[in-house]
C-alpha cells in the first residue's frame, strides 16, 4: 500500500491530491448529519432565497470578537428578495448548539448540532434555497446518497461484470456465446435512453428507499455489459499462461483457478476502470433527479437540488448559489478522471 501510494505521487502530484480529495470528499459527506448546521427539510419559511450569510469579527462599532458572530436578517424588499441585516444584536457561532431531533447515521438520535446560532438568527454558508432549507445542508446529505450510488452502483456492475466475462472467456464455447450475445444485446441500446425505459417500469409513488434502490439496481444493470466484454478477452490471453497451465496441472479446480489466479490479474485494469466509470454513475443519478425519475423530494441529492434551477431564470439570476450543486459535480468528476487516468499508469506492471 505504502508503494502504491509512492508511485501515485511520483506519477502524478495532482492525482495524489485528487485521491485524497476524494477520500475526504466521501467522509464529508457521510458524516453530513453531524456537519450539517441543519437537517435537510428544516425550513425558515421567512428566508427563502436568502443569500450565503455574511461572518463577522467586527461590529458597527469597530470592535473585534475572539468569536465569529452572525446578524439577523430581515426582509428588505420581498418582490426582489433582498435582506437586509439588523445590526442590533449579534448571534455568536456556537458548537454544539440544540435543535430539532434528528438520527446519526440513521440509529443515534439526538437534539446536538455541530455549529449553529440562536434563533431568531440563522448560519446559510451557502444561502436557502425557494423553501428556506440551508443549500450547505442539503448538500452535504445530498452528496451522500450521490456518492453512494456510484459506489454501490460501480461495485455491482463490476462484479457482475467481471463474473460474466470470466465465465465466458474462461469456459468459451456455448457459454461463452450465449453470454456475449446477452452483452450485445444490452450494449445495443443508447445507455441514456435505456435507463429513462427501465425507470418508467416502475410507478412513480415508491419510497425514498425504494427509489434509493431501484436507481442502483438500473444503473448496475447498465454499466457491466461493457466491462464484461473486455474483461473475457483478457481472461482469454490469461488462461494460456504458464501458472495456469500448472495450476490445471496440479488438479485444481476450474472455479478456483478462475477466481483466485485468473480474475487478480486483470486488477490493474479492473481499478482503473471502476474509478473512470463512477463520474458516469454520478450523472446518471443526476440526469434522472433532473427529470424528476430519481430521489424525491424533501430528501436531497445534488441532481434534485439541480433540478430547482432548471427553466427558472428569475432564480439563476437571484439565486445563483442554487448552482453549487452542479459546481460539485463538475469537480468530483474532475478529480475521477484524473485519479482514473494516473492509475491507468500507476497500477500497470509494467511500469513498476
Amino acid at each position: 500500500m505504502k508503494n502504491f501510494f509512492q508511485r501515485l505521487k511520483n506519477h502524478s502530484k495532482l492525482a495524489f491530491f485528487s485521491f485524497w480529495f476524494l477520500v475526504i470528499f466521501y467522509i464529508v459527506s457521510f458524516l453530513a448529519d453531524i456537519l450539517a448546521p441543519y437537517h435537510f427539510d428544516y425550513q425558515f419559511r421567512d428566508k427563502p432565497y436568502h443569500p450565503p450569510t455574511k461572518i463577522h469579527f467586527f461590529d458597527t462599532q469597530g470592535n473585534f470578537h475572539i468569536r465569529p458572530f452572525v446578524y439577523n436578517t430581515v426582509v428588505d424588499d420581498p418582490v426582489f428578495r433582498s435582506y437586509r441585516e439588523d445590526t442590533s444584536k449579534i448571534y455568536p457561532i456556537k458548537f454544539f448548539v440544540d435543535g430539532p431531533e434528528r438520527k446519526i447515521l440513521f440509529f443515534f438520535k439526538t437534539k446536538k448540532y455541530l455549529f449553529g446560532v440562536d434563533k431568531p438568527a440563522g448560519i446559510f454558508l451557502f444561502g436557502t434555497d425557494t423553501y428556506g432549507r440551508d443549500i450547505f445542508s442539503r448538500l452535504l446529505y445530498g452528496g451522500r446518497i450521490s456518492l453512494s450510488i456510484s459506489i454501490a452502483g460501480v461495485i455491482i456492475s463490476f462484479t457482475l461484470g467481471m463474473i460474466t466475462g470470466g465465465i465466458a472467456g474462461y469456459f468459451g464455447g456455448i457459454i461463452d456465446q450465449i453470454l456475449m450475445r446477452l452483452v450485445e444485446i444490452l450494449m445495443v441500446f443508447p445507455s441514456f435512453y435505456l435507463m429513462l425505459s427501465l425507470r418508467a417500469m416502475f410507478p412513480l409513488n415508491l419510497s425514498s428507499i425504494q427509489v434509493y434502490l431501484l436507481i442502483v439496481l438500473i444503473l448496475s444493470l447498465i454499466g457491466w455489459a461493457g466491462l464484461a466484454r473486455i474483461i473475457r478477452g483478457m481472461v482469454l490471453s490469461i488462461k494460456e499462461e504458464d501458472y495456469v497451465l500448472a495450476a490445471k496441472s496440479l488438479g485444481l479446480s476450474h472455479w478456483r483457478i478462475l477466481i483466485f489466479h485468473i480474475l487478480p490479474n486483470t486488477f490493474s485494469y479492473t481499478i482503473t476502470a471502476l474509478t473512470i466509470s463512477v463520474p458516469g454513475y454520478i450523472i446518471g443519478e443526476a440526469a434522472l433527479s433532473l427529470l424528476g425519475l430519481g430521489i424525491q423530494e424533501p430528501y436531497p441529492s445534488w441532481g434534485n437540488i439541480l433540478s430547482s434551477t432548471i427553466g427558472n431564470l428569475r432564480v439563476l439570476g437571484d439565486a445563483p448559489w442554487l448552482l453549487l450543486a452542479g459546481f460539485f459535480i463538475f469537480v468530483v468528476l474532475i478529480n475521477f478522471n484524473l485519479l482514473g487516468d494516473a492509475l491507468r499508469n500507476v497500477l500497470d506492471p509494467k511500469n513498476w
